[in-house]
């Protein structure tokens, strides 16, 4: 359904929004073999849901904050730390966005090179024609 009627988009978002935290719980759960603690069960389910949150920027700060953590040492411990079987998480994962997302008819595309960047200090980033501007920009490198 496509609409600019306020009330209509507001609608559909808070249907749409009480549909994530029971996905989001059986995504968890799906996945929460993987995990060899229960603390790290509970910080992927608090970073999963800042990843849904429709928050301006993302980061390991502002999904702290989101998450009421006091700082983002959690995310980044779970990120590069928290001991976990990353091979079969990843297939829990592709199964469960199979499972749960898929449609024989669908694909998906990602496609990072078209985020603007506004410094060259991020690695990859280059000036470059990119489609999202329709011009020469700061880019990730195709």
């Amino acid at each position: 359904m496509k609409t600019t009627k306020k009330p209509a988009v507001a609608a559909i978002t808070s249907v749409a929004a009480q549909r994530w935290p029971h996905r989001l719980n059986d995504l968890i759960a799906a996945i929460s073999g993987r995990m060899a603690r229960p603390e790290t069960r509970n910080t992927a389910h608090d970073l999963l849901r800042g990843l849904l949150a429709p928050l301006p920027r993302k980061n390991c700060w502002t999904l702290s904050e989101h998450a009421g953590h006091p700082d983002p040492y959690r995310f980044q411990h779970l990120l590069s730390h928290a001991h976990m079987d990353e091979s079969d998480l990843v297939a829990d994962l592709r199964d469960y966005a199979r499972t749960h997302l898929g449609d024989d008819d669908a694909v998906l595309i990602l496609d990072e090179t078209g985020d603007l960047k506004k410094d060259t200090e991020t690695v990859g980033v280059q000036r470059q024609y990119t489609g999202t501007a329709g011009r020469i920009e700061n880019a990730l490198q195709s």
